[in-house]
């Protein structure tokens, strides 16, 4: 089936199918590249030690920051593709493509130099210390270097999909994560060189993938391919970008603004073993909520390409399941956390103080985790339709407007439990705003539709 077909059944094919034909490639993605962090992350705290995972927990911020620019071009150009698909504005949809390659060099570039030239500074911000700074700086410096291949390789592989190659994104989601996996084998634990070896690792296996992902799109066949005349950036294409792209962009941002702010409030109420326990905490949660991303990828295309078909049914029809899917994948993940929290922690590490910080901390981070599905798969929903406003105010409303104050009130009353329980608190405030929100939306749509 040529790429002009595959993006005609999207307005076609039975909703079920496009979703599982859609998601499941980019489950299997996401959770590969999850279960890669988790093995990244118990080699460094097996091998090297739990300090080496406090470091890298300092990198969060880091690690989110580069995705918040990545996500403004990445899925903002993706969801624009997939408008202008539904709308057979081929053409268009070609320069939208050029300008992801431009747009992403030139942030990739700035956000690599900027960062290198301050990286200390910004590191005992983020809540490093003088043990945990060497480590921080080792990973993140092999990181920045090759800032700019990871940028292009997360922005091709949403415009892959978007362009109706769902299955080809996977791939090469699935290449990085099993060449990671054998690099890091390789330079952690025989090489022996520690956190840099990690870096080195994800670095490689990105710049491999990327080379396939870019010899795809030169191929002249496809309906959307690399040719001269469309890398020039032009205005209207990136402001419609990054408008939509904006929402992405301040929930990693935030995400970075969170993580540091705890961070410095698991060190004070804590120490280093605290920030190692949420860097753990963290990775767990992150795994079961990779299948949410997946979903949300799958998702994006489908409801882009409905919308601005005028398929509003499909479209919405799309979104229930997708929150189906969602909240019974995270209620798996929510028994094991409550019932083997303590095991779930001893994967990463075996040093006595670590891991009964840790298993108490997943327990409290997960306590209302089977919510979260839903208020992702809304959130990222109003974003594929292209509402800004809302999708950026329910990004920011679980970390921004309730996390933030949580975190820094309840302490004061529950020590460091109270950072710990700040994150299930808001959750389900979040989630208590985003319902509303989304019936609002239906009900003016179904006027709209009269």
């Amino acid at each position: 089936m040529d790429n002009k077909q595959a993006t005609l059944e999207l307005g076609q094919k039975p909703v079920g199918q496009l979703l599982v034909q859609y998601a499941l490639p980019a489950i299997v993605a996401m959770t590969a590249s999850s279960l890669y962090n988790i093995i990244d992350r118990a080699m460094i705290g097996q091998v090297v030690g739990p300090e080496a995972i406090a470091g890298l927990g300092i990198t969060f911020p880091f690690m989110n920051l580069s995705a918040a620019f990545g996500a403004a071009v990445g899925v903002g150009a993706s969801t624009c593709i997939s408008v202008k698909l539904g709308q057979r504005d081929y053409q268009m949809a070609e320069h939208l493509l050029g300008n992801t390659v431009t747009l992403n060099l030139i942030i990739g570039f700035l956000f690599m130099v900027v960062s290198l030239v301050f990286l200390d500074p910004i590191l005992l911000f983020f809540g490093a210390s003088d043990v945990t700074l060497p480590y921080a700086r080792e990973f993140m410096t092999i990181i920045l270097l090759g800032n700019m291949v990871t940028h292009m390789y997360f922005g091709m592989n949403a415009v892959l999909r978007a362009a109706g190659k769902p299955r080809h994104a996977m791939y090469a989601t699935l290449f990085t994560v099993a060449c990671n996996i054998i690099l890091a084998v390789a330079f952690v634990w025989w090489f022996r060189w520690g956190i840099r070896g990690a870096a080195l690792a994800t670095i490689t296996s990105q710049t491999l993938a990327l080379c396939w992902q870019m010899w795809l799109f030169s191929d002249k066949k496809e309906l959307l391919h690399l040719k001269r005349g469309i890398y020039k950036l032009k205005a209207d294409l990136v402001r419609n970008v990054i408008a939509i792209g904006i929402s992405p962009f301040l929930m990693n941002a935030t995400s970075c603004v969170i993580v540091i702010f705890m961070n410095n409030q698991f060190v004070r109420y804590g120490g280093d073993m605290a920030v190692g326990a949420y860097s753990i905490a963290n990775s767990v949660v992150m795994f079961f909520f990779m299948f949410v991303m997946g979903m949300n990828q799958g998702m994006q295309p489908i409801v882009g390409y409905n919308y601005g078909a005028e398929k509003y049914d499909r479209m919405l029809r799309c979104l229930w399941l997708t929150i189906a899917a969602a909240t019974a994948v995270l209620l798996v993940g929510w028994t094991l956390s409550m019932l083997f929290p303590q095991q779930i922690a001893r994967i990463f590490t075996t040093d006595p103080t670590l891991l009964k910080l840790s298993a108490r901390g997943i327990r409290i981070d997960m306590l209302v985790f089977f919510v979260v599905g839903s208020q992702a798969v809304i959130t990222n929903f109003f974003q594929c339709i292209g509402k800004v406003k809302v999708s950026i105010f329910l990004s920011l409303s679980r970390q921004l407007f309730m996390l933030l104050p949580m975190a820094y009130v309840f302490p004061i009353f529950w020590n460091l439990d109270g950072v710990w329980y700040a994150m299930p608190a808001s959750d389900f405030g979040s989630f208590s705003m985003t319902i509303p929100l989304l019936w609002w939306y239906i009900k003016k749509l179904k006027t709209h539709e009269q």
